[in-house]
């Protein structure tokens, strides 16, 4: 089984841009959700309030600070695999159905071996797509669906 890694969409990245944002001078180790890598020391990034995507009448629905570049960058390296500056990194996978209610195959994982905890996942025909949280802060990180065409 073969996944897709997706960042915030350019186009709500691009509405973020346009309005007043938090500023915010990177120390090293923010997590950019534009690119799904780790900031470096002195990047200019924003802080601004998201809403990842799940069917509107969801009650688990959440918004939450993340971090993005302030202008266009690159995007991620890869969009096939988990983001490398994350690997290792202890993160909760949590699993949606598609109504948008949390699957029970909902798991926190030592940041070992990630694609093959998504892997059993979205193995479960009842799990739409899985969202990478932070640990320690429950800030969203990514979202994981099956490639298209699977």
């Amino acid at each position: 089984m073969t996944f897709e890694f997706h960042a915030i969409p350019a186009a709500v990245l691009a509405e973020v841009r346009s309005k007043p944002a938090q500023p915010w001078t990177a120390g090293g180790g923010e997590p950019l959700r534009c690119c799904l890598r780790n900031a470096v020391a002195g990047e200019e990034l924003i802080l601004f309030n998201y809403e990842p995507p799940l069917p509107w009448d969801s009650p688990y629905r959440e918004k939450g600070a993340v971090f993005a570049h302030p202008a266009d960058c690159d995007g991620p390296a890869a969009t096939d695999r988990y983001p490398s500056d994350w690997l290792g990194k202890p993160q909760v996978l949590r699993a949606y159905d598609r109504r948008g209610w949390i699957h029970p195959s909902t798991t926190v994982h030592d940041g070992q071996d990630p694609q093959g905890v998504i892997a059993k996942q979205l193995a479960d025909p009842d799990v739409a797509w899985v969202h990478s949280r932070n640990i320690a802060y429950g800030c969203y990180m990514f979202t994981v669906t099956r490639a298209a065409g699977r």
